[in-house]
Order: structure tokens, then C-alpha cells, then sequence
């Protein structure tokens, strides 16, 4: 029987996922769908996930947790499919998943868990964007302890990539003593593990960046050269009505700053195409920005209303011209891309080797590594081609 833990969208819900996976090592064939909200079809795609998982499992235990099973609990529950709901506000705690008697086969969607360790640090988000369910899937912003997520990674001894995720990671230390901020957290794991060979930060939002976080992403060789932001929109007019707190012009400095001092630094960002209201001349600036900032690492989302959100009561653009304006902001990363990737041609660069003969060097750039590297051992790779994507 094939079966295991889907995890769709954020990777916060990949490491939640591996604690899951500890919860349940012992019991019975189970599989789950770690479900995400964050568009509607994020959560369509979660709905196709539990009737496939039910078809190729048809004996096991179904369980579906994450933000989309929270936000609709009653409908997901109402599915056929369907045997038990665990809410975000249960899914780490171990007694919510024995009272379902339930166990977890080996993962078709598991991560690299012997290359890196994606570590949940915070949760929730405190914000009201007006395109945003999340925070009614995850709650007020809660932060783990600096000790404990130094346990947390201690746990994950010899890994060659730590990951911190959260769903506002920036946020990191506003509800603990002393309102530590992420640079701290992030100074205190440099710290403690001398030996760890990289840090990796997920999704940023720039106006969160203390000093001593800007100081260490630029100046700090085991912090990744990965910056992704959640910049939403190149239009400051956009950005206010999503009730975003940077403009354009803060984005841009914000990047100019750290490549100034950190050239090798990729900026990767979130972009959505098509909000409501969005003129042609606001899509211009979407587009523009890709350049601007030089994103090459982009998730662009075309926008569609969710219940429950102001934006979803504002004046829509045509679904139509949505798509269109999501495919001129895919191409304009996609240049942005491929002119990147043109210039790591003939520069070696160090390669986390994964499962499949690939890896990711620091900047997130996708290498291919040669046949026989260890797998979660770093590599030297000079590439002289580019191959569907793939340095080689």
C-alpha cells in the first residue's frame, strides 16, 4: 500500500509535517493531507489530495490537518473521503494524533530529512492583509523560545542545512521577555552550532529586518546568500490597499543595501498578479520590479478572492486578464532567471547534495552534482551548461 504525509504549501507545514511523522511512527497504516488556504486553489489542490490519497489507500486511515482543514473544518470533515480533522491549534501536540489511533507510512512528498532540517521557530501572523486567510487558520503570532529551538536543531545533529520557516518569521521574539528580534535568534544558533556549515532563513518581510539581522545576512558566510521577501506587489498603490507596511521604494533600497554588501546575494520574492483594483499601469509596475530588484527566485501568484477578506469584497479584475498579468510577471522572472544563471557559468560554487543527483548551492541555484556524491554532503561544482534548468 502506497500512503504518507502530503504537505502542501508553506514549508513551515514540511517541518510540521516531520514532527507529525515522529507522532505517529508506530501506529497503524494512516495517511494525511497537510492542507494549505493560502489561495483558492491551494485549497482545491488539497480537496484533489485527500480524494487521491483515499483512492490509492483505500484501507487506511485519512486524516486532514493545516490551515485549509482549519479555516473549513466542517466542509473537509464532510467529505466521504475523510475520517478524522486535526486544527492547526492540535496538529503538534502528540495526544491529538494518538486519540486518532493513527500511524504514518514512509512519505512520497518527503523532504531531504538527512540534507537539511526545516525548523519551526514561529507561528501565526499579528497583520490583517486584505488578500490574507492565514492568520484565521494560524492565530496571533507565537514564538518559540531561543533555548528551545537551539534543542530543536540539536535534534537534527548533522545536517547539512538548517532551515528556520515560520509563517512571519521576521516577527520572531514580540511576544517573549524582553522582545528579542530575529537577528538575536539567529546570532544565538550561529553560537551555539559553530559547526554548522549553513543557516537558511525562509520568507522575510523586509520592513522586519533589525540591524543585527541585516548585519548577518550580509555579512555572514553561513547565513545563505537567499534572500526571499514577501513583497506582494511592485504598485504602491496595491501595496496600501493590501494594507502592506513597505512601499516600492523601501523594497528597492532594502536590496540595493544588501547586494551593495553582499553581491552574490538572490533575491527571491512572493508577487501577486491581478489584485482587485489593479490598473495597467500598477501591473507595469509589478513587472518592473523584477527587474529592479533583480528577483530570480519568484512565486508569482495569480490573485483569486477567499471568502472572508476585504479584498475578496473589492472591485475584481477580469479572471482573464489575471492570468494574463501572472504569465508577463512569470516571464519577466524567468529573464531575470535565465540572465542569472548565465553568469554562474564557469564559477565553482558549493552544492548541498540531494537525493536525485541534484542540490542547491547557497544562493538556491539548482546543480547538478556527479554520480556517486554522498548524499547531504557539500560539493564543489563548476558548471558549463544549463539543462532544463539545472546547472551542470
Amino acid at each position: 500500500m502506497s500512503g504518507g504525509i502530503v504537505s502542501l504549501g508553506c514549508r513551515l507545514n514540511i517541518a510540521e509535517s516531520e514532527a507529525i511523522r515522529g507522532f505517529l511512527a508506530d501506529g497503524p497504516p494512516t495517511v494525511v493531507v497537510n492542507s494549505c488556504a493560502v489561495t483558492a486553489e491551494a485549497v482545491r489542490q488539497s480537496r484533489r489530495a485527500v480524494r487521491r490519497l483515499r483512492r490509492e489507500n483505500p484501507e487506511a486511515r485519512l486524516v486532514v490537518t493545516g490551515c485549509a482543514a482549519t479555516i473549513e473544518q466542517d466542509a473537509f470533515a464532510a467529505m466521504a473521503e475523510v475520517d478524522a480533522v486535526v486544527l492547526n491549534a492540535d496538529k503538534l501536540k502528540p495526544a491529538a494524533w494518538l486519540t486518532h489511533g493513527s500511524g504514518v507510512l514512509p512519505s512520497r512528498s518527503e523532504p531531504s530529512r538527512h540534507t537539511r532540517a526545516f525548523i519551526p521557530v514561529q507561528n501565526g501572523c499579528d497583520h490583517a492583509c486584505t488578500f490574507c486567510i492565514i492568520p484565521q487558520g494560524r492565530g496571533q503570532s507565537v514564538s518559540l523560545p531561543i533555548a528551545e529551538v537551539i534543542d530543536a536543531i540539536a535534534r537534527h545533529e548533522g545536517v547539512g542545512e538548517v532551515v528556520l520557516t515560520g509563517v512571519d518569521v521576521t516577527s520572531w521574539g514580540a511576544d517573549l521577555p524582553g522582545e528579542p528580534r530575529l537577528g538575536d535568534l539567529v546570532g544565538a544558533i550561529l553560537e551555539a552550532f559553530p559547526a554548522l556549515p549553513r543557516l537558511r532563513l525562509s520568507s522575510l518581510d523586509g520592513v522586519e529586518i533589525d540591524p543585527l539581522l541585516f548585519d548577518l545576512i550580509t555579512n555572514e558566510p553561513r547565513i545563505m546568500p537567499h534572500v526571499h521577501l514577501s513583497l506582494q506587489s511592485g504598485s504602491d498603490m496595491v501595496l496600501k490597499r493590501m494594507k502592506r507596511r513597505h512601499s516600492r521604494d523601501q523594497a528597492i533600497v532594502l536590496v540595493q543595501a544588501m547586494k551593495a554588501l553582499r553581491p552574490e546575494i538572490a533575491i527571491g520574492a512572493d508577487l501577486i498578479a491581478g489584485f482587485p483594483t489593479e490598473t495597467p499601469e500598477m501591473h507595469a509596475d509589478n513587472v518592473s520590479i523584477v527587474r529592479e530588484c533583480g528577483i530570480v527566485h519568484g512565486h508569482v501568484f495569480p490573485y483569486s478572492p477567499r471568502p472572508g477578506t476585504p479584498a475578496a469584497r473589492m472591485p475584481q479584475v477580469d479572471p482573464v486578464i489575471v492570468r494574463e498579468r501572472a504569465a508577463e510577471v512569470r516571464a519577466a522572472v524567468a529573464e531575470e532567471r535565465a540572465r542569472w544563471f548565465a553568469s554562474l557559468l564557469g564559477h565553482p560554487a558549493q552544492v548541498l547534495a540531494e537525493r536525485d543527483g541534484t542540490g542547491h548551492a547557497g544562493h538556491f541555484a539548482s546543480y547538478r552534482v556527479p554520480q556517486g556524491t554522498p548524499v547531504g554532503s557539500l560539493v564543489t561544482v563548476t558548471p558549463t551548461k544549463i539543462v532544463e534548468g539545472i546547472l551542470e
